[in-house]
């Protein structure tokens, strides 16, 4: 197989940024109530055990010795964006106004804007998927299924609401599949699940994150079968991607896999592109791969 040159003239779309790094970090995984071991309760975000070199998780010190907190928001993600030649990332924003909102109106040609609905909230979790669309032009719904507390698998009762919102309005769904990072129990991401999602809702655009281990087989299988089924590369390193992955994207996938990042959770975009440099994808699969795909699934204006 020849793998084609990494080209630099190609601006990416990220399909999973965060927004705040260093100890505020935790901010984003107030939810995670489910975790019980002590170890994890020290780390700036709960899967930190599987990371090396994660951003920002050393602290600079001013000329008096107090600890400064990295940049968030904007100021944190637009120079790693700027020097890797990402046009686009999308980020996720809650109900209320917060620094990601913030991030969105300001920079509107930069960032877009997903949400994470807790299921187990029944029908304000639809309301609030219905406001968010409205006012502050959702593009995308998250779902963490072993993350919540109590945990909602991704064939769950309470899921099948947001699905069928989905379908109406025309959003994708984003979901952790696989063996979470987190120390909390991985049954409600069992790959398996998908296939009946699928068969219940057709025109349901579904893309995994976070790698489908130990399933990637069976993911790939999947996508073979339902067309609205996709793949994001989130949380794993370039030197990482499974081969199943590469090679169906090499073959009959080439618009089904999307690039996601893990900045500045526990990847930084540097590590990323310079990673990205050596991964075998043929020279027609990269733009689709970095952008184009992720335009599609999306519905964004190229």
């Amino acid at each position: 197989m020849t793998s084609g040159t990494f080209p630099t003239d190609v601006a990416a779309v990220d399909t999973m940024m965060g927004t705040r790094a260093g100890p505020n970090a935790k901010l984003n995984y107030a939810n995670l109530t489910g975790i019980r071991d002590a170890d994890s309760k020290s780390m700036n975000f709960p899967a930190q055990y599987m990371f090396k070199d994660v951003p920002f998780s050393d602290q600079a010190r001013d000329s008096d010795g107090e600890l400064q907190d990295p940049p968030q928001g904007a100021d944190l993600c637009l120079p790693f964006m700027d020097r890797n030649n990402v046009q686009l990332a999308m980020v996720g924003i809650g109900p209320d106004k917060s620094e990601s909102r913030a991030m969105i109106e300001q920079h509107p040609d930069r960032f877009i804007p997903s949400h994470e609905p807790d299921p187990n909230d029944g029908p304000e979790s639809i309301r609030t998927i219905r406001r968010l669309h409205r006012d502050a032009g959702l593009r995308a719904i998250t779902a963490f299924p072993a993350g919540r507390d109590p945990q909602v698998p991704i064939d769950d009762p309470k899921m099948y609401a947001i699905y069928e919102l989905c379908c109406e309005l025309n959003l994708p769904v984003f979901c952790c599949a696989g063996i979470p990072g987190p120390r909390v129990p991985f049954a409600p991401q069992r790959v398996e699940l998908i296939d009946q999602v699928m068969y219940d809702f057709p025109d349901l655009t579904f893309v995994t994150r976070h790698g489908c281990e130990p399933w990637v087989d069976l993911v790939v299988k999947l996508m073979l079968k339902w067309p609205n089924l996709y793949y994001s590369t989130s949380a794993f390193a370039p030197k990482h991607y499974p081969k199943a992955i590469i090679d169906y994207a090499n073959t009959r996938g080439a618009d089904k896999i999307l690039y996601a990042g893990y900045f500045p959770m526990g990847l930084s975009l540097d590590r990323i592109f310079t990673e990205l440099r050596d991964v075998p994808f043929k020279a027609e699969v990269w733009p689709k791969f970095l952008r184009e795909n992720a335009i599609q699934v999306l519905g964004l204006d190229a």
